[in-house]
């Protein structure tokens, strides 16, 4: 196999090495070129942060370095704890959430009688009604019922802990959607949410763009696995070829689902080659993937992608369905971080674990907005995939 040289600016930094950076996942749409990329990697002997990661976490969060250190540890401290606390709680366990004012996980219960065991995992104990096995049943149940275009989502809320169902606020009066919302109610316990904007996806059209093209549709890499790369799943059909920066042919689409869901997966051939990295794009240097323990709600959380590069926010939500226009995609996470068109099927990362491949959302990264991911292991579940990492 022929070795294709890495160029560090522009298309070919990004996509040479076959399982990069993160990729945009709506209608085709124009996008721009993107410009040079950087790597932010880390070593096993280096700290838990690179100093490109506290950097941009500082200017994301506006903390000061030994507050993003801290945030960091804490973060990575609440994902080991929330594991242990799902086995002790057992089904009983309704769900958790991290707040970063205080960098502890709070973990709901709905068993008075698991709070000794839980809380001694390092969890804070909410005793609530229902359990997560509870609310993701009624989550099933709104699943089965048609939504119309004004329902944008609706997701299990472990605070609340309730399924919030978001409607258009332009929309709320509308007959289908107080329809949607009186059926949803019924399927169990259910509190409405309103929001103005409608999610859709970030795929875009081959105007100069990054890393890889499906015909005249560009979307950005998301994770490494052996064989191949996984990315979203509105980015190509199972079949479709791939091309890289270079227009050489990469593979081909072995499994695709959109809607419903919304991820995919590519092998690699033609002398392209993967690695567990993921595109820091100058903002910080590339970041090494080292597994994909799923980080909690509250959590930090940054994205890859070929168009809007490298932005942080925070999870927002979990085992949430999604809208779209093209139907409704399930048990996605939501964030507050940006993302445009391009940046479809693209990287989600806390700290060096892989998260999830970028699907849709709302707005932009000029004036802010919200987007959606696929979570990773459910991705290599499906395929039976082994994600590949440093």
């Amino acid at each position: 196999m022929r070795r294709k040289t890495v160029v560090s600016t522009g298309l070919s930094a990004l996509l040479l090495v076959g399982t990069w950076a993160a990729a945009g996942l709506a209608p085709a749409s124009a996008a721009t070129p993107d410009s040079a990329s950087t790597s932010m990697s880390a070593s096993k002997a280096e700290p838990a942060a690179s100093a490109g990661l506290l950097t941009a976490m500082q200017e994301e969060f506006g903390l000061t370095k030994t507050q993003a250190v801290a945030r960091l540890a804490a973060e990575k401290t609440a994902t080991a704890i929330d594991g242990k606390a799902q086995k002790v709680a057992g089904a009983s366990y309704g769900g958790s959430w991290f707040s970063a004012a205080d960098n502890k996980l709070t973990v709901a219960i709905a068993d008075d009688s698991k709070a000794a065991a839980v809380r001694a995992t390092g969890a804070t104990v909410k005793l609530v009604k229902h359990s997560e096995q509870a609310l993701d049943a009624t989550m099933k149940r709104i699943d089965a019922l048609s939504a119309p275009a004004g329902v944008s989502s609706w997701r299990v809320d472990p605070k609340t802990n309730r399924v919030v169902v978001n409607v258009l606020a332009s929309e709320s009066g509308d007959k289908a959607v107080a329809g949607f919302v009186a059926k949803a109610k019924k399927a169990g316990p259910v509190t409405v949410a309103k929001t103005t904007q409608a999610p859709t996806t970030f795929a875009a059209g081959t105007v100069g763009g990054d890393p890889y093209y499906t015909g005249n549709v560009r979307c950005s890499i998301g994770f490494s696995v052996h064989g191949g790369f996984v990315t979203a799943g509105h980015c190509g059909p199972r079949g479709q070829s791939v091309r890289g920066w270079d227009n050489s042919a990469i593979g081909n689409f072995q499994g695709s689902s959109f809607p419903g869901n919304d991820y995919a997966w590519v092998n690699v051939a033609n002398g392209w080659w993967t690695v567990p990295v993921v595109l820091g794009w100058g903002t910080i240097s590339d970041q090494l993937v080292r597994g994909s323990n799923a980080a909690p709600i509250g959590a930090s959380i940054c994205r890859s992608g070929s168009t809007t590069h490298w932005h942080c926010g925070n999870v927002l939500g979990k085992n949430e369905t999604v809208n779209y226009a093209q139907g409704a995609v399930h048990q996605m996470t939501k964030t507050s971080v940006c993302a445009e068109g391009g940046d479809s099927g693209g990287s989600f990362l806390s700290g060096d674990q892989a998260q999830g491949v970028t699907s849709g959302g709302w707005g932009n990264c000029s004036g802010g907005g919200e987007t959606w991911f696929q979570p990773i292991n459910e991705i290599l579940s499906t395929y039976g995939l082994t994600l590949h990492t440093a």
